[in-house]
Parts: structure tokens; sequence; C-alpha cells
């Protein structure tokens, strides 16, 4: 199989050294660079890292030891690399981190060699990717699609090559769209089960979870166990029960990958059978997530005195929204958060687990949601119709695993499961079993590096 984990055997077994594997990394960057996948390059420290890994003893070398690995330009930070969020005003004073995030401290750990950023949309606010003032990210398949988003950067350089795992957000729906689009794994994690300190934690009053984008179960999981909190442990039941739900607005190329990966849990041994897409709670959800992000913008944006016409329209408009947020109507919010993620639960009394598509059709072209208009209403109905019920996971704090299966013209298709809180790795199990049985992508090109 052809991901970190690989990649980092290769250099384990040394048949490549990690001073190889990044310059071929650093290599496939400047080659690909139309992607607009990477918008920040430190290859000082990419090489600094690799020498580094290269000296360090076997003994003290971890499982993903000599991997190259790109920070999202949100989120957790990397030490010595500067975020920006996609704004081209927080980029003009963006300073370099002092320390990495516990996230990424728990991540290097395991070997991987952060060297770089990856694009996301100004301020994270939509499911495309173009950062403000620098190209749009693309999709590898088709150059015309977005990645998705916001994690669009680290799912381009995935599927790429350049990389084969990046650092990815996710509050509604950022790690599993960009997944879907790319035909990569990426698993949205529990509420509390990653650490988001000490900046990101409870960042959006608790609807985001940051973990990665790869090729491979193996790699997220592996990544997981890394970071992992504890929580409650949960359970498989000895035969999973799957709850199959198609909503309505899914296109029939997502909901046969649907029923496909469905039948794929059948053939394993699961017992699935069919549910009414929960779209009302998705619903509450969307609006629950759109208070807390109009609110977060405002207060970001005031802090960093960043005036309104350095913003994009539509950020502006969102803030706005955010500013005549009363302190009421937030804690409303917080109480309908609340309620929200204890009725969420009641969809696991039959079900280990919920499949569903990702997106209800393939990617969008590239700008189709971008941040030119000042309708925050219209926006964020697109960003919902385009990724039905997205916002569910993150806002009642469940785990959704994103999982690609099949191809439809030429693109690859993407499946989730969303299981209860703490059902990380039951959902990493199932994802497996739908790998195993899932059609071989042909990814457009190989992982940088990795020796053939």
């Amino acid at each position: 199989m052809t991901d970190a984990t690989a990649l980092a055997a290769a250099i384990a077994e040394g048949q490549v050294s990690a001073a190889d594997v990044m310059e071929a990394s650093l290599a496939a960057c400047h080659a690909q660079g139309a992607l607009g996948a990477v918008v920040h390059l430190d290859e000082d420290m990419a090489r600094a890292g690799a020498a580094a890994a290269d000296a360090l003893p076997l003994d003290r070398r971890g499982p993903f030891h000599g991997v190259p690995f790109l920070v999202k330009d949100l989120g957790g930070v990397a030490k010595g690399l500067p975020q920006a969020a996609g704004s081209a005003a927080i980029r003009a004073q963006a300073r370099r981190p002092e320390a990495d995030s516990h996230l990424l401290q728990d991540l290097r750990r395991t070997g991987l060699i952060p060297f770089g950023i990856t694009a996301t949309p100004p301020f994270g606010l939509s499911l495309t990717c173009e950062p403000e003032g620098l190209p749009p990210a693309r999709n590898p398949w088709n150059a015309d699609l977005t990645p998705g988003g916001s994690s669009g950067g680290a799912a381009a350089a995935a599927a790429a090559g350049i990389v084969a795992i990046a650092h990815a957000t996710d509050a509604a729906g950022s790690i599993r769209v960009p997944a879907a689009c790319c035909g990569l794994t990426g698993l949205k994690p529990s509420r509390g089960a990653t650490p988001g300190g000490p900046d990101f934690a409870n960042h959006l009053m608790g609807i985001a979870s940051e973990l990665v984008l790869a090729r491979s179960v193996r790699d997220v999981e592996a990544t997981f166990g890394a970071v992992y909190q504890p929580l409650a442990p949960y359970h498989l039941s000895d035969r999973p029960r799957i709850a199959l739900a198609l909503p309505d607005r899914c296109g029939p190329d997502q909901q046969r990958a649907a029923k496909e990966a469905a039948e794929a849990l059948r053939d394993a041994g699961c017992e699935v059978h069919d549910v009414p897409a929960p779209d009302r709670m998705g619903a509450e959800a969307h609006a629950i997530a759109r208070t807390i992000l109009s609110v977060s913008l405002a207060e970001w944006l005031t802090a960093l005195k960043i005036p309104d016409d350095q913003v994009p329209p539509l950020a502006t408009a969102m803030a706005a929204e955010g500013r005549a947020t009363p302190a009421t109507a937030l804690f409303a919010a917080s109480r309908q958060l609340a309620r929200l993620t204890n009725r969420a639960r009641k969809l696991f009394t039959a079900a280990d687990a919920v499949l569903m598509p990702v997106l209800s059709s393939a990617p969008l072209p590239v700008g189709a949601l971008d941040l030119s208009g000042s309708d925050p209403e219209a926006h964020m109905a697109a960003l919902e119709a385009f990724a039905p019920n997205a916002a569910l996971a993150n806002v009642a704090g469940l785990p959704a695993m994103a999982q690609p299966f099949g191809m439809a013209d030429g693109l690859p298709l993407g499946v989730q499961l969303i299981g209860p809180p703490g059902a990380d790795f039951a959902l990493l199990s199932l994802a497996a079993m739908i790998e195993s049985r899932a059609p071989a992508l042909p990814f457009p090109s190989p992982i940088a590096g990795l020796p053939v």
C-alpha cells in the first residue's frame, strides 16, 4: 500500500533516507505548484528536520520516522511555520510560532517532519479553497474542480503525492469534504478525543476537531492513536449494526457509493438496515454552527485589530452578524448544542454507526463557493447543500470517518461513517473493512520519495 506507513518502512529499512524523501517532497512542491496546495514552504527547516531524522538513534524513532508533513493554515500550529488562516490581512502580520501546539507536539513525536503550510479559504469559511491573494487550490484529479475545503490544500497535497499525510481541521465538514473530493481517508475525532491546547482547545465552542488527511485507514489510525486522549470506551457489537441513511439531496453516484459500501460491510459480517437521513438535526446543527462561526469571526477580527475593509465581503457580513448577536442568543445556541448532542446519541440506540454519503454531488468547480458575496444566508445554505448534514457530527461532538469507495466520471467517491461519542477506534475498524473491499484508486501521482 502506498501511504505514509509504507514510506516510513522504506526509510526504516534503508531503501531511502529521510533526506532523500524530503528532497523528493520539495521537488514535488515545486513541480506541482500550479495546484496551489502549499502556500508557505521552509526548505531550510525541511532539510534540517530530515538531517536530524537520519541522525536519530533507532530506539528513538516513531512509526512515521522521517516522513514529510504539511500543516494547515488554520488550527494547531507548528514551531516556525506562520499561519494566516487564508487571510491576506493576517498574513501581513503573521509571526512564526515559538512552539508547537499540543497536537503538533504529539504528531512530531511519531517522526513526522513539518516543513510547510497548506492552503485554506479565508478564515476557513468555505468548502472550496481559495486563499485570499493567492492562487486557488485545485483538485489533482481534475484541476478545474475544487479539492474541497477548508482543508483543501492538505487534500490536494496528499492526493498529488507531495506528501503522504497532512494536517487538517474540521468544524463543519472540513476534513471529510476534502477527503471525499480527493479520494482520501479522514477522521473528525470525537469532541475531546484529541489535544487542542494551548490555543485551539474549544476554539469554536467545541465544534472544531483536528487530525490528518491520508491515503489509508492505517495511517489515520496510527496518528489518532498517537494523540488520543482517552474517553469512555465504545465497543462494537459482535455483529456491528450499520444504519444506512441516504439524503434525498445526494446524487445517484453518491448514493450508489454508500449502498456499495454498505454491501461491503454486510460482506464483512455487519448487519445493515435503512434509516431516514437525519436531515432535521442536520439543519439545526448547521444553524448552530453558523451562529458560532459568526460570533467567533467577529471576536477574531476585533482581537487582531483587522478592519472590515481588509477581509472579503462575506467575512465582513458574517462578522457583522456576529457582532449583532446578543449574549442571550449565544447562550441559547450553547443550550441548543447541548440538547442536540444528547438527541444525536439516540441515532445509535439500534446502530453502532450511521453510513451516508459525504457530498451531494461531484466536487464543485474552483471558485463556486468563494467569499466575494455578502449574503451569509445564501453562502451557508450552499455549503449545507454541497455537504448535507456535515455539521451534525461537529455540533454533537460525534466522530465521523470519511472513506473513498469507487469512482464516477474519473473522480473518487466518498462515504462517511458517524458514530456515538468515543467510537473513533470502532469507526476506524469499520473503515478498514470498507477499505479492504473497495476498488483500488488510481491516484494521479505516486507519493514523493516512495521507492517503487
